[in-house]
């Protein structure tokens, strides 16, 4: 007899056998539900995780889109600065180039005159294209020209634009930074 169960007379341990087995039957029932309801419960999340990460991902997809327009439209203003800058200083050095410009060719025409010979105003010919370019770069269309030409280089000939060894990878990048770093040691 096992210390649990009491001696019963037939008619009632049949009862008794049949309670025990029904309440073993409803505690594997309640167990089994119990499970069901836990996977039921794990699809549910587990689906709702994967609707989570999909929109993760889907978030970091557009972060990523947006950070990398907002790099081409920096690079972008920082090239039109540049370019300005450019054409500001040109516009500046034509100023006092124009006024050296003026100055020598007045002298060397004085000079030229006075001592009647013709050969002094020889540098005036190459002062005169340095001022001619300058103006050019300066207030002219020499900026529009070097645009198509590039365009044009950049269409019929590709192959010189190509840097040696071909563009840098993340690859290339961090073996580079490897073989420099100091603080970090990779195994």
């Amino acid at each position: 007899m096992s210390p649990t169960r009491r001696y019963l007379p037939p008619s009632r341990f049949e009862d008794a056998l049949q309670l025990e087995l029904f309440s073993e039957y409803n505690t594997l029932t309640f167990r089994i539900i119990k499970r069901r309801k836990s996977i039921a419960m794990g699809f549910i999340m587990s689906k709702s995780m994967d609707q989570n990460f999909k929109r993760q991902q889907e978030f970091m997809l557009l972060n990523s889109r947006l950070q990398l327009e907002r790099q081409i439209l920096m690079q972008n203003q920082m090239r039109e600065r540049q370019m300005a800058m450019q054409i500001a200083w040109s516009r500046e050095f034509l100023k006092y180039y124009g006024t050296f410009f003026g100055l020598a060719a007045f002298g060397l025409t004085v000079g030229a005159m006075k001592r009647k010979r013709p050969g002094i105003l020889v540098p005036i010919v190459p002062l005169g294209f340095v001022f001619a370019y300058q103006a050019d770069m300066a207030y002219g269309t020499l900026t529009q020209r070097m645009k198509m030409g590039a365009e044009d280089i950049m269409v019929t000939e590709h192959e010189r634009l190509e840097l040696p060894h071909g563009t840098p990878t993340f690859e290339t990048i961090e073996k580079a930074r490897r073989a420099q770093s100091t603080f970090f040691i990779d195994k």
